[in-house]
C-alpha cells in the first residue's frame, strides 16, 4: 500500500469518528422541541382555568351588586310610602274637628226653617266623610260594644243593670281609626253593675 492510501484511510476514520461523535447530538434537539410542545397545551389549560375563575367572580359580584340595590330600591320605596302615608294621616286628624263640628251643628237643633239649611249640611258633611273614608279613615263602634281601652277613653261610668257590666252606654266624641292605626279614641260614657248587685255576685263567689 501507498503511503497515499494509508493517508487516505486514516482521514476516512477520522471523518467517520467525527461524524459518530457528532450524530448523538440530533436525539436532544428533538427531545427539547417536543418538551416544549408539550408544555403549551397545559399553559393553555391554566389560562383557561383562570379565565373562568375570573368570569365566576365577575358574576358573583354582579349578582350581590343586583340583590343590593333591589334591597335598597325597596326600602326606597317603603320609606316613600310611609312618608306619604304620616303625610295623609296628618291631614285626615286636622280635618276630624271639621267632622265635630258639623256633627255638632246637625244636632244642635230640628227648626223647621231651617230644613233646607240642614240638608246643605248633611251634604257637605257626607262629602267630606267620604273624600276621608276613601283615604282609609273609619269610624269606632262604640255604643253598645264592650269597653276597650284601645278603642275608648272612658269620661263617665254609670251604675245601671239595663247594660252589662263594662258595656259603652253612651258616646260623647266618636273616636276614628286610620288604616288600622287609632288617630283618637272615643271618648264614652261605660255601664257599671249596681253597688248592690255587685256585693250579691262577691257573696256568690264566696
Amino acid at each position: 500500500m501507498s503511503p497515499h492510501g494509508h493517508k487516505e484511510n486514516h482521514k476516512d476514520e477520522k471523518s467517520q469518528q467525527a461524524s459518530g461523535a457528532a450524530a448523538p447530538a440530533q436525539p436532544d434537539v428533538q427531545a427539547g422541541a417536543s418538551a416544549s410542545t408539550e408544555n403549551e397545551p397545559g399553559s393553555l389549560a391554566a389560562q383557561i382555568q383562570r379565565l373562568e375563575a375570573e368570569k365566576q367572580e365577575l358574576m358573583n359580584t354582579l349578582v350581590r351588586r343586583q340583590a343590593d340595590f333591589e334591597n335598597y330600591r325597596k326600602r326606597v320605596e317603603k320609606e316613600r310610602h310611609q312618608d306619604r302615608h304620616r303625610g295623609t294621616e296628618l291631614l285626615v286628624e286636622q280635618l276630624l274637628p271639621v267632622l265635630d263640628a258639623f256633627d255638632h251643628a246637625l244636632a244642635a237643633g230640628d227648626d223647621p226653617g231651617g230644613t233646607e239649611f240642614r240638608k246643605g249640611f248633611e251634604l257637605i258633611r257626607r262629602q267630606l266623610w267620604d273624600a276621608l273614608a276613601k283615604q282609609g279613615l273609619s269610624r269606632i263602634e262604640s255604643v253598645g260594644k264592650e269597653f276597650n281601652p284601645h278603642y275608648h277613653h272612658a269620661i263617665e261610668r254609670v251604675e245601671t243593670a239595663d247594660y252589662a257590666d263594662g258595656a259603652v252606654i253612651s258616646e260623647f266624641q266618636p273616636g276614628y281609626v286610620y288604616h288600622g292605626r287609632v288617630l283618637r279614641p272615643a271618648m264614652v260614657r261605660v255601664a257599671g253593675a249596681p253597688a248592690s248587685k255587685a256585693a250579691g255576685a262577691a257573696r256568690q263567689e264566696n
